[in-house]
């Protein structure tokens, strides 16, 4: 028996061993035929040269590590692994050491380029602080390796990933920004989301709204700090960045402001929030000018973490980075660049989930009619929000924040 066991195990694993190779060279054919019956027409339709193509994708075949993808034949699901870190643990995305030393880098970097970071702002209304915070979060301030082959990310993407129409025009323009002369082929180094340069934009943002702000005759994001910085100022002016105001106030939100009324489409007159209790932790004012303009309850983390009153800013800091985190981070560090302390509210510990975890959520809370912004794994505003919706109906405690208690009250 014990033979028969063994011999059945080997045949098993060999099996396997036999099936894996032929299933990724069915994989790289389907690629390569996609390429050229898909990719190919459609680049040469805005006018990219074959030899650019052929260059772009020799030797080329999918890149299976990626994350996010959905194989041929697979069932669809959501991975159980977070792999950004911008939707990971708010205490680490946000430690005081990666924020002070990018403050402190920043503050050093500002004074160096204060002469073109001037003519920056006063070209596009953006300060600063918010421009270098975001060129720190995005490439260490240009220094970060960047290593990936931006075709293999971009083509493995939009043959396989859950999100294929937009990577195919994101390979698409990968294309067009070789053909243009901008890069050559071997130099489109990305991220493996295929974001590309020190700002990290996608090829379809370079096209739209990289700027030469050298006077070079080149829009560099690769090499140029005045391209890289001006483009970043670009970007966010263009996503609507309201000149004047503040991104933000971390703030004390009592009880009695439901967690449930976060977000942006959930905006009230910052005067509102004064007059339900909130304050800012600072123990100063709302500025002035603000208290009259539009203001939206941020909670990142529901219950469990700090809490803020953010304006529209905010909001575009995130079009360039759809994360809370990212935004919040980005904030921050502009505002310790000019001399604020570290945050004062905590972020508590939580329930171990898996991304999985919160999908299986998400999907219930949909059953049940709640809008939870996609079932994606990610506690988003949308989420959190329901959750307190659904834990004030359900009598539980009001956290806005997925927990083991609410997988199991749903």
């Amino acid at each position: 028996m014990q033979l028969s066991l063994r011999f059945l195990i080997a045949v098993v694993l060999l099996c396997a061993a036999t099936l894996a190779p032929a299933r990724a060279q069915n994989l790289t054919a389907g690629f390569r035929n996609f390429l050229e019956a898909d990719i190919w027409p459609a680049a040469r339709a805005r006018g990219v040269p074959r030899p650019v193509f052929d260059a772009a994708f020799k030797g080329v075949s999918p890149n299976l590590k990626l994350p996010d993808l959905q194989l041929p034949g697979a069932k669809a699901a959501v991975a159980e692994t977070n792999f950004q870190a911008e939707f990971k643990s708010g205490a680490a995305y946000l430690s005081e050491g990666a924020v002070a030393g990018n403050a402190r880098q920043g503050r050093a970097l500002i004074a160096k380029y204060r002469a073109v970071l001037d003519r920056i702002e006063a070209r596009y209304g953006v300060p600063a602080p918010i421009i270098v915070a975001i060129w720190g979060r995005e490439s260490a301030f240009g220094a970060a390796k960047i290593p990936h082959d931006a075709f293999e990310v971009l083509g493995t993407k939009a043959y396989l990933s859950r999100r294929k129409a937009m990577f195919r025009e994101e390979l698409l323009a990968a294309l067009q920004i070789v053909a243009d002369g901008h890069l050559k082929t071997l130099e489109m180094k990305s991220s493996w989301a295929g974001a590309l340069g020190q700002p990290q934009f996608m090829p379809s943002k370079f096209l739209a709204l990289a700027v030469d702000f050298d006077g070079d005759g080149r829009k560099d994001i690769w090499n140029s700090v005045p391209d890289t910085l001006a483009s970043i100022a670009h970007y966010l002016q263009q996503a609507g960045w309201q000149p004047g105001r503040d991104w933000g106030f971390e703030a004390r939100v009592p009880a009695a402001v439901s967690c449930a009324n976060e977000g942006p489409d959930l905006g009230r007159p910052i005067s509102e929030f004064v007059a339900a209790g909130v304050t800012r932790v600072s123990g100063r004012p709302f500025p002035g000018h603000e208290l009259a303009a539009r203001g939206h309850l941020l909670m990142p983390a529901g219950r469990f973490g700090p809490a803020f009153i953010a304006t529209p800013n905010f909001y575009v800091i995130k079009a360039y980075n759809n994360s809370d985190l990212y935004a919040l981070f980005v904030g921050h560090v502009a505002d310790r660049m000019q001399g604020a302390g570290p945050l004062a509210g905590d972020w508590k510990a939580t329930d171990r989930l898996t991304r999985g975890d919160v999908a299986r959520m998400q999907q219930k809370l949909e059953a049940r009619g709640y809008d939870v912004g996609g079932a994606d794994g990610l506690a988003g505003f949308k989420t959190r929000r329901s959750i307190g919706a659904f834990q004030l109906k359900s009598g539980m405690g009001e956290t806005c924040w997925p927990t083991r208690a609410l997988a199991g009250a749903l």
